[in-house]
């Protein structure tokens, strides 16, 4: 099932945000199914942490019930009519670096450039939804770059979680763009090697883009088999799939879980694949190269520079949907 949240015509802020069934281009209140619970059951349709800690029961639910509401039209909304937010505020978001071996080609190479995830972190305070401005802060950033990448939701608590058991911990899928401040991250030394700096580089206001659903595990079934696409003003920059990944979606919850435990509502990102605006930058390190021809019917486009204001971002992921956001 696609889950996302919003906003419905006549709500003015966003504590009135609504948890919603998406089914082509309507959606459905799930807060509706709560009007005949009257124990803690209600909560998990308040909002998406309160329905990925109901587990399956919760989902169970849904299924049964869902249709219902599409029937009776009660609480049920155009997608044009609403505003969507980012599906929810994850409490931590895990990232993984220099995860497709696309990408690690193009780029100027770090010490452990593919020879284990860059771990770093992002938080809440660098989410924004759908629809919402990254903001280019040129006193932080000349160099602002976006990245499509593939998030996993945490739906069971785990740590040291085995990889051949790690997808059992996944509630669901959704997008993240990883926006970057390319000139904070990339440092070269005098002998041409590089060094990453992922702080400031990585986390700063309006830097993770995210939604626009929650699919759960069920509806996106391998999730090493997903096509991925970036386009900047309709322009195709990124195409590629889960599966040039160098470490799976199972291995990188193995990974993380070894550090801390993964509760409901982490987020783990997956890394990006080739064809960011760093491969057009030669100053740092940056060496794009046509990809091998493809499943795709457009050529893809090297970028011409990094973001600038007015751009659209659209990143769009197979079985999930796009996540379109402006550059402001």
């Amino acid at each position: 099932m696609k889950l996302l949240r919003f906003i419905a015509p006549g709500d003015r802020a966003a504590d009135a945000a609504r948890l919603g069934l998406q089914r082509g281009d309507r959606i459905a209140d799930l807060g509706q199914l709560a009007r005949d619970l009257h124990d803690e059951r209600r909560h998990w349709f308040e909002d998406m942490p309160g329905f990925i800690r109901g587990g399956a029961e919760a989902q169970a639910h849904v299924a049964r019930h869902g249709q219902a509401l599409f029937e009776t039209g009660a609480g049920v909304y155009a997608m044009g009519e609403v505003r969507l937010l980012a599906p929810f505020m994850p409490t931590t978001i895990l990232c993984a670096g220099s995860n497709y071996h696309a990408h690690n080609r193009e780029k100027a190479a770090a010490p452990l450039s593919g020879k284990e995830p860059e771990f770093f972190i992002k938080t809440s305070d660098c989410v924004i939804g759908p629809g919402d401005a990254i903001v280019h802060d040129r006193v932080l950033t000349r160099k602002l770059d976006c990245e499509t990448e593939l998030a996993v939701v945490i739906g069971k608590p785990g740590r040291h979680i085995p990889v051949a058991s790690a997808l059992e911990h996944v509630f669901g899928y959704s997008i993240v763009n990883d926006v970057t401040a390319r000139d904070r991250q990339v440092r070269l030394k005098p002998d041409g090697s590089a060094w990453y700096e992922l702080g400031r580089g990585k986390v700063f206001d309006t830097s993770a883009p995210f939604g626009p659903c929650v699919v759960t595990a069920d509806e996106v079934g391998d999730p090493q088999a997903l096509r991925l696409r970036t386009r900047i003003n309709g322009e195709l920059r990124q195409s590629s799939s889960t599966r040039d990944m160098i470490w799976s979606c199972a291995e990188l919850i193995h990974f993380f879980s070894i550090n801390m435990t993964l509760k409901p509502g982490m987020v783990i990102i997956t890394g990006t694949p080739a064809g960011t605006a760093w491969s057009s930058d030669a100053e740092l390190g940056g060496r794009w190269t046509p990809p091998p021809a493809g499943d795709d019917d457009e050529a893809l486009v090297p970028a011409k520079g990094y973001n600038q204001v007015g751009d659209l971002v659209e990143c769009d992921i197979e079985r999930i949907g796009v996540l379109r956001n402006s550059v402001a």
